[in-house]
């Protein structure tokens, strides 16, 4: 089993396969459709899939203990995603790739240093690190998909201003499914082998529109309902939603850019991509599929976790000062744990060091608002606080990760709003959670249906194993 387990890890953090790269390339190297390079590599990862699945079938790869089964299913090997794993030691790695190199590799917007999303997306669809040219063709088309239909607007319109951001967000996507391709496509009795491609259209539909949806909302609650403009087909995704929110400046630009790639994906197990998932398996549309996956990163321990990182970082400033001393921040850390609270922006249920994507972040900050005092403050609890965790001994990961940061970045550029962060967080996750789909309804994913036992049962098959 342990080797088995070993092959399958070693499987996922590799590039895609020569099989699915030569078949992409077999289209053509320098093609700038993404739809038909997919229509390439679906049939034969499907042929790999089957093959590994007739070979392997019986095989187990896991064991589950009581405690995983009471603890939230941590760690329970259960879930196929193709798009990127996430290894307790190393990170995220997308399609094989980790951040750094999605940062080296992934095309840039002229005169820009950080990765297109629009590049990571193809990464995660196809397995294959794209061209200036495919990711270009990319923003092209999002450009010209991001319309919205008028009651979509109209009901945006109609939010009273104490509706919160993330269900104004998740309402108006859940709106969106009259324009369901995919339902269109299923009712009209199309055959299962080609779910993907309405799927596809349906995904990037939506990507194509969330900026607009976000933007809407933004100026709706923060800016007089201020118009958000068009879409402007000679610029990227994220240049176009940045000026559509009203920061025009080219460092929140590139912030953008590197918010939307960073916070994609996650695999499968996350809250966010594991609703997408569950929900998408009953033939829900995209729409209903991401918009539940949205509602699920509303919570406070899923997305809104870096406006409470932001609430604790302010209270922790109002306490001690600006003229604090890394003592002082002992003290006050040490405080908050005897009181029975947690640290915000501190640990992850699978990563067991720094998030990768924190460091990305602090990168960022480092070239471009050393100074910042949130950002020295920020800094300056990264030297603190996992020792202190550390010491306590029950935390597994006293590490920084990715909420511990992307506030105090947007903050510095002028974005307060903190309600707001989750839907610049819900933009990037379609790319993940989209992409996800998409490859489930092209290896023909079933329903997914877990099994149950209660509390009873549960004592009785661990007594009769005993």
């Amino acid at each position: 089993m342990a080797l088995l387990k070993t092959a399958i890890w070693r499987l996922a953090v590799q590039p895609a396969s020569k099989v699915v790269r030569n078949a992409a390339r077999s289209v053509s190297s320098d093609s700038t459709n993404l739809k038909e390079v997919l229509s390439v590599v679906i049939p034969e990862h499907r042929k790999t899939v089957k093959e590994f699945v007739s070979k392997h079938g019986n095989d187990k790869v896991a064991d589950v203990t009581v405690e995983q089964m009471y603890g939230g299913m941590r760690d329970i090997l259960a879930m196929i995603t193709e798009t990127s794993v996430l290894d307790k030691n190393e990170g995220i790695r997308f399609r094989g790739h980790a951040i750094t190199e999605c940062q080296d590799k992934l095309p840039k917007a002229p005169g820009g240093i950080e990765p297109l999303p629009e590049g990571l997306f193809w990464l995660l669809v196809t397995g294959n690190l794209p061209t200036e040219a495919q990711a270009k063709a990319l923003s092209k088309e999002w450009a010209n998909r991001a319309a919205l239909p008028s009651h979509v607007v109209t009901l945006l319109k109609s939010f009273p201003n104490n509706v919160h951001p993330m269900a104004q967000f998740s309402a108006a996507i859940t709106a969106c499914s009259s324009e369901s391709l995919f339902s269109k496509a299923y009712s009209s009795g199309v055959k299962k082998t080609e779910y993907w491609d309405s799927t596809y259209e349906d995904s990037m539909n939506l990507i194509a529109k969330l900026p607009t949806i976000a933007a809407i909302i933004y100026r709706n609650l923060y800016r007089d309902g201020t118009s958000v403009g068009t879409v402007d087909t000679n610029k990227d995704w994220s240049a176009n939603f940045a000026s559509q929110l009203g920061y025009e400046t080219p460092q929140f630009t590139e912030l953008l850019r590197m918010y939307l790639t960073i916070h994609s994906d996650h695999e499968g197990g996350n809250v966010s991509a594991h609703t997408c998932h569950l929900v998408g398996s009953a033939l829900s549309d995209p729409y209903l599929s991401f918009a539940a996956a949205m509602n699920g990163l509303a919570g406070p321990l899923h997305g809104l976790a870096n406006q409470e990182v932001l609430i604790f970082l302010n209270g922790l400033m109002k306490t001690i000062g600006d003229n604090y001393t890394l003592d002082h921040l002992r003290d006050y850390v040490q405080t908050t744990l005897k009181s029975g609270q947690v640290i915000p922006g501190y640990g992850h249920a699978v990563l067991r060091v720094t998030d990768p994507r924190y460091i990305c972040q602090r990168e960022f900050a480092l070239k471009w608002l050393p100074n910042d005092p949130l950002f020295k403050l920020v800094s300056d609890l990264f030297q603190v606080v996992p020792d202190i965790l550390g010491s306590v001994g029950k935390i597994k990961n006293p590490w920084p990760n990715v909420d511990a940061h992307s506030g105090v970045l947007l903050q510095f550029y002028g974005m307060k709003e903190m309600s707001f962060y989750t839907v610049l967080f819900g933009v990037s996750r379609a790319l993940g959670c989209l992409s996800q789909l998409i490859w489930a309804r092209a290896l023909g994913f079933p329903l997914e249906r877990p099994k149950s036992l209660s509390t009873e049962l549960m004592k009785k098959l661990v007594e009769s194993k005993n």
